[in-house]
């Protein structure tokens, strides 16, 4: 790793202060394109995450009884500020996860939009009055912010899962304590930055960056802290919520998945490869809904195969800041040596391959963490490729022969966060899609991450969900009050 000469230093952002820690501790940020730091983060750890709960839980206070439309016009304000700032906020994404800009862009976009939704849902926060059997009572239901909320975003969209967790937080009325990914922090810092000059109250919007277990144990442990938001791994997510547990905390988590999604022979061939090839290979392959499992009918496996062999080719691999670029590299050293080991498990268990299948060092690309945009053949379910989320640009093919082998197959899995089918059959399309054991069905469609939609898993791929008419609903207890009068 090798340090930029324009070396920049952030801060975390407490009780509306940016702050460093007592301890001379720094993060650096490595750009995966270069393999170079582009900024150094302050580190903070038990002591700052406590200090961020104390403004958290002294501001809620207030802003828990701030009326809703003042809630919303200020998250109005912070969704005009992130279009003022969306090029800035879009280079930012490209260089400290290696994202091609022009996805950076729409994530940015993205995720103003989920500010935007949850501006508008502040103000319909209903409550409810019944009819009581006794004439002298009255029977009211009553909205209210459930407390200070945690909330812990990844690596792999640092602007769009901030804004998918924090907003509707603040529109409900809870202040918020969060922790972005180390790998990629500096996308939160200038959303706070900019929430700043909107202003937002002291403490109601706290950020803390550091090693993720003294502070994670510091907000789990903390009784006034009511809520838990996360993404990230289901490993990592079965642990915060069994911590999570002890108090009975409310707690939401969108975790891992292995999507599955099937190609049927009467679907538009051409449509089907398109979407296909851009879901998966959009962000390098590391998005918790990328296509992992590709299974295509046999009857048109081998020009479905072609097509998208064709298709990927021209794919332009590079440095995330050209506008050309449409793969990026992954994350990490990490992130690659688990590419690499998938593909080469694959190759040993009969896997073939024409396109791709190694790192890419071309055009400048040496230093970098790139990975050639991979076309896997003969792939069979006793691969790791088969059972394991890679998170990199490999797609594997498979072939089924039924519409019963297939969905077996898709549910077979303990995840179940999207699956996608490829299909022109009316009929076929809702009893596949109902049969599939997953929070989320595309339909001749990739994109299921869309603000007016409910973004979220079943089994082992999460609880609750973002976006959508209940956007708000994670973030609220419900409080029966029964008067006579």
């Amino acid at each position: 790793m090798t340090v930029d000469t324009e070396q920049i230093y952030y801060k975390l952002f407490i009780n509306g202060k940016w702050q460093e820690t007592e301890i001379d501790s720094y993060i650096d940020v490595i750009n995966p394109a270069t393999n170079k730091s582009i900024g150094k983060v302050t580190q903070g750890k038990a002591k700052e995450a406590a200090l961020a709960a104390d403004a958290a839980v002294e501001a809620f206070k207030t802003w828990s009884k701030t009326p809703a439309r003042e809630r919303a016009n200020l998250l109005w304000k912070l969704y005009d500020k992130v279009f003022e700032n969306k090029e800035e906020l879009a280079k930012v994404i490209t260089k400290e996860s290696g994202k091609p800009i022009k996805q950076a862009r729409m994530e940015v976009l993205n995720g103003a939009e989920y500010i935007r939704w949850n501006a508008e849902e502040a103000r319909r926060i209903y409550g409810t009055i019944m009819e009581a059997a006794d004439p002298k009572k009255r029977l009211q239901l009553k909205k209210e912010a459930v407390g200070p909320v945690a909330a812990i975003t990844p690596w792999n969209f640092p602007f769009s899962m901030v804004t998918r967790k924090l907003s509707p937080a603040l529109a409900a009325g809870c202040t918020v304590v969060l922790k972005p990914a180390e790998d990629t922090p500096i996308s939160a810092i200038k959303f706070f930055e900019l929430a700043e000059q909107v202003g937002f109250p002291k403490g109601v919007m706290n950020l803390v960056i550091g090693e993720p277990e003294p502070i994670g144990d510091t907000w789990l442990s903390d009784k006034r802290i009511r809520k838990i938001t996360f993404t990230g791994s289901t490993a990592i997510g079965k642990m915060l919520y069994q911590k999570a547990a002890e108090q009975v905390k409310r707690v939401s988590m969108e975790l891992g998945g292995h999507a599955p999604i099937i190609v049927f022979d009467d679907c538009n061939l051409d449509q089907a490869v398109q979407q296909i090839a851009r879901s998966k290979f959009n962000n390098s392959g590391q998005t918790c809904i990328s296509p992992n499992r590709i299974y295509v009918h046999e009857s048109i496996i081998d020009q479905f195969t072609k097509k998208f062999e064709l298709f990927v080719k021209r794919l332009k691999v590079g440095n995330g800041l050209k506008d050309e670029t449409d793969i990026g590299p992954v994350i990490n050293r990490a992130g690659l040596d688990k590419v690499e080991s998938h593909v080469k498990d694959a190759l040993d268990k009969g896997a073939t391959f024409d396109v791709g299948g190694k790192k890419y060092e071309k055009d400048s690309c040496e230093n970098g963490f790139f990975y050639s945009p991979t076309v896997l053949k003969n792939v069979n379910e006793s691969m790791k490729i088969a059972n394991e989320e890679t998170f990199g640009p490999v797609a594997p093919i498979f072939s089924f022969s039924s519409d019963e082998e297939v969905i077996y197959k898709a549910n077979n899995t303990d995840y179940g966060l999207a699956a996608y089918i490829f299909t022109t059959n009316l009929s076929r399309s809702h009893v596949v899609s109902e049969a599939l054991n997953y929070g989320m069905v595309g339909v001749n469609d990739t994109v299921l991450a869309q603000v007016e939609g409910a973004f979220g898993g079943v089994k082992e791929s999460g609880v609750g969900s973002e976006g959508g008419p209940e956007t708000l609903a994670d973030f609220l207890d419900t409080k029966f009050i029964s008067t006579i009068i």
